[in-house]
């Protein structure tokens, strides 16, 4: 995607957080971001697998010489690592522009009442409270500077719930008034919040849904073609790179075969 000088020289020299960044749109959008800018920025790389990271960041680097990379690893869902984490942010990094609170799952497709309590706490304590508290870690360092932007990764689970979906779409309907509150409590200020609810996704994110059994993974998305994590990241740089005075508030991101979560039109074959 070509974004043009502008919008590369709003995005040089920022430092952008990205939670769930070995895989999926978090690893698009630290790919996406280098390349808008040409490799003058810096980023932080978190998620719980170390060591996609550390390959994600060899990779940017051979690719942009002056690109600064920092990889964290970080499970969000873990109240005390994301204190620890922020405690000992190294200063160069410590000046956060941009968080892109991506880290996220769905665990089973259980109907109320046979739902798993590891799943349901899993769910809630990563889509939810783990992503409120980057946020309130966050918030008051952008106030401080009178700036910054707040990206969360929201889901069309938000707008509309379906059966063995209970617990994920609550968590994302939650995200969603979280988001809404806190870009009303950030008007008078130059922070923008900006949710981003993606339809399907080819990404891991089925491979966890399913405890890791790609057959069924594979056979849920069967006949449809998704949107990919490239599509996502492209709309995540974009929004973040417009002039300050512009805020892509929220943004419904479907494949064309998907006009809801319940209705996606499978091709025949």
């Amino acid at each position: 995607m070509s974004y043009g000088s502008k919008a590369t020289g709003r995005l040089a020299g920022k430092t952008i957080l990205i939670t769930g960044a070995s895989a999926g749109i978090g690893e698009a959008t630290a790919i996406e971001y280098a390349s808008a800018a040409k490799g003058e920025l810096k980023l932080i790389l978190t998620a719980r697998r170390l060591e996609k990271l550390d390959s994600l960041k060899s990779k940017l680097e051979a690719e942009f010489p002056n690109i600064k990379v920092l990889t964290v690893k970080l499970d969000v869902s873990d109240l005390s690592a994301i204190e620890k984490f922020f405690k000992e942010l190294p200063k160069e990094f410590s000046d956060v522009d941009v968080l892109i609170n991506n880290a996220g799952l769905a665990k089973g497709f259980a109907n109320v009442g046979e739902i798993s309590q590891n799943d349901l706490d899993c769910m809630f304590n990563t889509n939810v409270i783990g992503n409120i508290a980057m946020v309130q870690h966050l918030l008051p360092l952008f106030k401080k500077k009178n700036s910054g932007d707040i990206v969360q990764l929201g889901s069309v689970a938000s707008r509309e719930s379906y059966p063995g979906g209970a617990i994920y779409c609550a968590t994302k309907q939650a995200l969603r008034a979280f988001t809404s509150a806190l870009r009303k409590e950030s008007i008078n200020t130059k922070i923008r919040i900006i949710e981003i609810q993606p339809g399907s996704v080819d990404t891991e994110f089925s491979d966890v849904r399913f405890y890791g059994d790609k057959v069924a993974s594979k056979k849920l998305n069967e006949g449809i073609e998704q949107l990919s994590a490239d599509d996502i990241a492209e709309m995540i740089v974009f929004f973040t790179s417009r002039k300050q005075n512009t805020v892509v508030a929220e943004s419904l991101i479907l494949p064309t075969c998907q006009a809801s979560r319940s209705h996606t039109y499978r091709h025949s074959k």
